[in-house]
């Protein structure tokens, strides 16, 4: 008696299926993940490529040269574009400030050195230039001779200034010969000076030199300026007649004048005036004196 062959038994079956099931879920899945991983490969590659493209695909330089000719209203809706654009205008306000700050430089040192040039020295606060000299009380000493010179120009130079510190008198870096003060540096300089004028009727004096004194034709103040130049140049000058009474016992009279005048190194400035015979040198209502201001 022969048996039936024997199959495969349910558990067999069940059990082959479901190992069949986790290998094709498995299958699916590592499909599934290289799949997704190149894509997202491609698509990194693709952003990456697309944004370096933004500015690589024209020439930066032609770029910003010709920025402000290349606006427009479909370009400005170009996202790529405005990243151009804005890195563009960057780029430029950055190259025109370095470029400010360099030609400033340059400037400054040009300056200098044609300062120096010319003879001038950097100024600071310390190095002040500055000069107030006032009356000396001994008048007779203190008025060159009519005509002393002819490089003295109208007038009679005053010659004996106090500048040694008594009083207001002052020199701050510059020099006092023979009552002229001599510029240290090429600049632009105030200039001023007062000459006081006092006749006082003396009885023993002789009658025609009163005569003279009491009715002068003018009474002027010159203020000159010594250079190469043979002859000295008249900065300034200021003039009043008067006319004294014979009863008036005491004629007062004050001449002020100030300016502003360009003075190159080693000229000298000098005071002259005009009937020296009654100027008062009185250090308070007698000075003459400069200061640079540029």
């Amino acid at each position: 008696m022969m048996l039936p062959a024997a199959g495969p038994s349910p558990g067999q079956t069940c059990g082959a299926v479901l190992v069949a099931a986790v290998l094709l879920q498995s299958v699916c899945v590592a499909v599934t993940f290289l799949y997704f991983t190149n894509e997202l490969k491609q698509l990194r590659d693709t952003y990456s490529k697309s944004s370096i493209a933004c500015l690589t695909g024209e020439e930066m330089g032609n770029f910003i040269q010709n920025l402000d000719l290349i606006e427009s209203e479909d370009r400005a809706a170009d996202p790529c574009w405005q990243v151009k654009w804005h890195l563009g205008k960057l780029i430029k306000k950055m190259m025109s400030r370095s470029y400010e700050e360099n030609i400033s430089a340059v400037n400054a040192d040009r300056t200098l050195t044609l300062s120096q040039t010319d003879g001038q020295q950097p100024r600071g606060p310390i190095n002040r230039i500055a000069a107030h000299l006032t009356g000396n009380s001994n008048r007779k000493s203190s008025l060159s001779p009519r005509n002393s010179s002819p490089r003295r120009g109208n007038g009679q130079k005053i010659n004996n200034w106090e500048s040694s510190r008594k009083g207001h008198s002052f020199l701050y870096n510059v020099e006092l010969r023979n009552g002229e003060l001599v510029i240290p540096q090429t600049g632009f300089y105030y200039i001023y000076s007062q000459t006081y004028f006092r006749f006082r009727e003396n009885e023993n004096e002789d009658s025609d030199l009163l005569a003279q004194i009491r009715n002068p034709k003018q009474l002027v103040q010159y203020v000159y300026k010594l250079t190469n130049y043979p002859e000295p140049i008249l900065l300034m000058k200021s003039a009043r007649t008067s006319c004294w009474s014979k009863k008036a016992e005491y004629g007062l009279y004050s001449i002020y004048q100030g300016g502003v005048f360009q003075l190159k190194r080693e000229d000298r400035i000098f005071v002259s005036v005009s009937n020296g015979d009654i100027v008062d040198m009185d250090k308070e209502a007698s000075f003459f004196g400069a200061f640079m201001i540029a």
